[in-house]
């Protein structure tokens, strides 16, 4: 589920990783989780972020708070993504396809589906045609989800950079703007058509799958993202998880001991789906030496 033509690109991993968390009791004490890795002299913090939210949504808790305040900066996954003037001749250079229509990338069910969806959503069916299969899923995993009330300004990334801002204190990234895009630009067209498809079938599900997806995060359920996220994904759509996750994964992980090399502490948000399951960052940290536990 995604944003304007690009902020999606940075968001697509919501499309991508929606999840089930139903049947699942929520603890007592309620809160998205939160990690560290520390050494003598560095503390970062590492935590799972929902890229769109609804506005009324209540995920704040002291302990976050306490970490934010702590901080001396802030580290997401990319800065730039608000901005058309950097994002438009992006998507014009790698999003777009005049030669091969996405209808003949598609079987004729997929096609049939990706424009009932794109209607439905308010968006001309033939503007899709133009589309790489990658930037078709972005878009149209996005529609739905702003339709049913979500909205960027109040995704995680955004309030507290916005924060950080405030109080004079610098916001850094993991990867630029054009390297985001290019995880997706540079994927075989099969793994193009494959992400494509996901979208597609967490779209029958409607917004109540990423509802149920929120209320997962909100409630701290990592073994619930674990099962109903990395599990399917990894299974249905292996090539997917590993260009999007596994590999960022381990180049995160990388950058983050670098970092804990230095003084200091740091905040580290990134979509929450990179913090859980067998590859996650902290999977990756831990081949490098480096243990994250759980703050509580």
């Amino acid at each position: 589920m995604l944003r304007t033509v690009f902020q999606p690109a940075r968001r697509a991993f919501i499309g991508l990783v929606s999840l089930l968390a139903l049947g699942l009791a929520a603890p007592a004490t309620a809160e998205p989780a939160l990690w560290a890795i520390k050494d003598q002299d560095s503390t970062i913090y590492l935590f799972g972020t929902i890229h769109v939210l609804k506005p009324q949504t209540q995920w704040r808790s002291p302990r976050i708070n306490q970490a934010l305040k702590t901080s001396d900066d802030l580290v997401i996954e990319v800065l730039g993504a608000d901005d058309p003037a950097v994002m438009q001749p992006l998507v014009m250079q790698y999003g777009l396809d005049r030669a091969t229509p996405l209808s003949r990338k598609l079987s004729p069910e997929d096609f049939k589906r990706a424009q009932g969806l794109a209607q439905a959503a308010g968006m001309p069916p033939q503007a899709m045609e133009v589309m790489r299969p990658w930037l078709a899923s972005i878009s149209l995993a996005m529609l739905p989800v702003i339709k049913a009330g979500y909205d960027p300004r109040s995704g995680v990334e955004q309030v507290i950079s916005a924060e950080m801002k405030a109080a004079g204190k610098p916001v850094s990234s993991l990867e630029t703007v054009e390297q985001q895009i290019r995880f997706f630009a540079d994927m075989p067209t099969r793994t193009e058509v494959e992400m494509l498809q996901a979208t597609l079938d967490d779209a029958e599900a409607g917004p109540a799958k990423i509802d149920s997806m929120v209320a997962a995060w909100a409630a701290g359920d990592v073994l619930a993202l674990e099962e109903q996220f990395i599990t399917e994904m990894k299974t249905n759509y292996a090539e997917v998880y590993g260009v999007l996750l596994t590999d960022r994964n381990r180049d995160w992980a990388t950058q983050l001991k670098t970092k804990l090399a230095g003084s200091g502490v740091s905040f580290v948000a990134v979509g929450a789906g990179h913090l859980v399951g067998p590859d996650s960052l902290q999977a990756q940290l831990a081949t490098l030496g480096v243990q994250a536990e759980r703050v509580k």
